[in-house]
């Protein structure tokens, strides 16, 4: 006859070895709980180099300036989930985690905006139609930052008048224009704004030169800039800077100059 004692014995051990451990973690969560916020870690990327939010901006927005000081108390009485909505609801950040280490230490982890172009008003226009904005690679707007100002494209123009959001697929062209044009060093340099008319037709501004490039809609870009390529290499130093005032290369095939 064989014994069932072993088997029983075994059962018995696994049991308890898994009783005792579900205790050692509901004793943690219970002391974990009950242990006070020891200080605050704030943790943010840089856009840059640079950073749009500062340590006291972020601890202001997370203590709701100051009624809820957070340090000290308990963190069964701290939401963290409510922290992160606070968090969240300024334009300037783009993601972010509240969480707590093991010795007590509230920490915000915090990505923050990442912008693509910059609105500013055309110089017959109301300024207060834009308080100033930037748009995101996504086709975002968020808010403009005390601390520091991104050197990207400004945009301009009465497409944006109503600063509607540009994340449709109708507007993927116009985020491909502003894309290309921030992440190519050359455009980057050449290029200063990008003006949008109200039918979506695109004018650039250059860097340098009172010269107009009118590019019309954001459309078979490849062939419009190589175009633009030839005017700078071969036109400018022919004719001069100060010889256009307006270019086209909307037409395929064709350079217009006048």
């Amino acid at each position: 006859m064989f014994s069932i004692f072993p088997l029983n014995r075994t059962f018995i051990l696994t049991v308890a070895g898994l009783a005792i451990l579900v205790g050692l973690i509901a004793f943690t969560e219970h002391r974990q709980n009950h242990r006070q916020c020891e200080g605050i870690d704030i943790r943010m990327d840089e856009v840059d180099g640079h950073r749009f939010l500062n340590r006291n901006d972020v601890l202001r927005t997370l203590t709701n300036d100051g009624s809820d000081p957070l340090l000290g108390d308990d963190y069964a009485n701290i939401n963290l989930k409510k922290l992160e909505k606070r968090l969240q609801q300024n334009g300037l950040v783009k993601s972010c985690q509240v969480f707590r280490d093991l010795k007590g230490i509230l920490i915000a982890d915090i990505k923050q905006q990442r912008p693509l172009a910059r609105l500013v008003p055309d110089g017959g226009e109301d300024k207060s139609a834009y308080a100033g904005y930037y748009l995101t690679e996504d086709g975002e707007w968020f808010p403009l930052s005390m601390n520091y100002t991104a050197r990207v494209t400004l945009i301009s123009g009465p497409y944006f008048s109503e600063r509607k959001s540009l994340t449709t697929e109708k507007n993927k062209p116009l985020l491909g224009l502003l894309k290309q044009i921030e992440t190519d060093p050359f455009w980057k340099a050449q290029i200063a704004q990008v003006m949008v008319d109200k039918n979506r037709e695109v004018t650039l501004i250059p860097q340098v030169g009172d010269c107009l490039i009118e590019i019309g809609q954001p459309v078979e870009l490849e062939a419009k800039f190589e175009k633009i390529k030839l005017f700078y290499k071969h036109i400018l130093p022919l004719k001069g800077w100060d010889r256009y005032r307006r270019v086209s290369v909307q037409y395929r095939n064709q350079i217009v100059c006048e």
